[in-house]
């Protein structure tokens, strides 16, 4: 059988230039295609990185649309060692069958200070989907709900991937300027979007989108305090909760109390099997502070054998080391 190489997604900023290579063989391990592999080993060929995999079984079309939805690797062959006695090796494209539901752009485009990268962004996402019950549910039967939500890239990425999206942010600007960023995208896309605007007496304002053809994608976009996620999301029942914490001062909050107040309130959102996914600066936050933390919590369980106590990767100076935590309502 022919073994299976995937190659290393290309990152823009040589910031994040480790950051695929870290990353790319859990994301592989916990996707479904995961059980089909035996060994994964780092390899370079031309000057490209690859990971080489041990291939356990066939790979047939859902298989393929997987590992087209990864995030860390950009694309895949099947890697013959010789061919008609000719030595090799000598690799075959695979075709992957997925396409994004709305263009990959709209989580590219938008720029704004503290953005998380969007490719990570993409694996927590993936991550958040793989370790719930909800593995086999097609995007497009998912919902996922970002309560730090920031300028949106958890969204915007959720909506590539064909899901719905809901989002609670406390920043005025940060809002509305992620609202006017949807609405110019769809219309220089030329994609059909419908607008409602609410104010949420006593908790802030709510912009509803339906993106697309109908029914369209919803993404919901609240202005308020993420404890009050429930009201100000109401309607939205999400699968998934993805978020990357703030780092320093960026919050009202610290790390700490804001996962003492903010679990309770986003662990009841969830469905039981449903997972919540986060990101944090464990340079100030260590990680058995944090599993402590959300453990405590009776509704969840953390996800903490391998690979999932293997996520932690360097970001840049400051954040010398960001990990990931996963959680399952139970």
């Amino acid at each position: 059988m022919p073994t299976l190489l995937a190659q290393i997604a290309p990152q823009r900023s040589t910031q994040y230039s480790a950051l695929a290579e870290d990353l790319a063989p859990h994301e592989l391990r916990l996707s479904s295609v995961g059980p089909k592999l035996g060994a994964i080993e780092p390899l370079t060929l031309g000057g490209q990185v690859y990971l080489s995999c041990e291939l356990l079984g066939e790979l047939d079309a859902r298989d393929r649309r997987e590992l087209g939805a990864l995030a860390m690797t950009s694309a895949f062959f099947l890697a013959y060692a010789a061919v008609g006695g000719v030595e090799g090796p000598f690799l075959r494209p695979l075709e992957n069958g997925f396409t994004p539901a709305l263009p990959a752009e709209l989580a590219i485009t938008r720029r704004y200070r503290g953005k998380t990268n969007e490719l990570f962004t993409h694996f927590l996402c993936n991550v958040a989907r793989f370790s719930s019950a909800f593995a086999a549910t097609p995007w497009s039967d998912l919902r996922v709900f970002d309560p730090l939500a920031g300028g949106g890239t958890t969204l915007f990425t959720a909506l590539m991937l064909g899901a719905e999206a809901a989002g609670v942010e406390q920043g005025d600007q940060d809002v509305k300027s992620t609202a006017a960023f949807v609405r110019q995208f769809a219309r220089e896309q030329r994609i059909r979007v419908q607008e409602k605007e609410e104010r949420l007496r006593k908790l802030g304002w709510r912009w509803t989108f339906s993106l697309g053809a109908k029914p369209g994608r919803r993404c919901v976009l609240a202005l308020g305090d993420t404890l009050d996620s429930a009201a100000l999301i109401a309607g939205f029942k999400p699968h998934l909760i993805v978020t990357d914490l703030p780092y320093g001062i960026q919050h009202s909050r610290g790390p700490a109390e804001l996962l003492a107040d903010g679990l309770p309130v986003w662990a009841s959102l969830l469905p039981v099997g449903g997972s919540l996914v986060f990101a944090w600066d464990a340079t100030r936050f260590g990680r058995d502070e944090m599993v402590e933390a959300v453990a405590a919590q009776p509704a969840l369980a953390v996800l903490n054998a391998g690979p999932y106590d293997q996520l932690a990767h360097r970001v840049d100076r400051v954040i010398k080391q960001r990990d990931v935590l996963v959680a399952r309502r139970i």
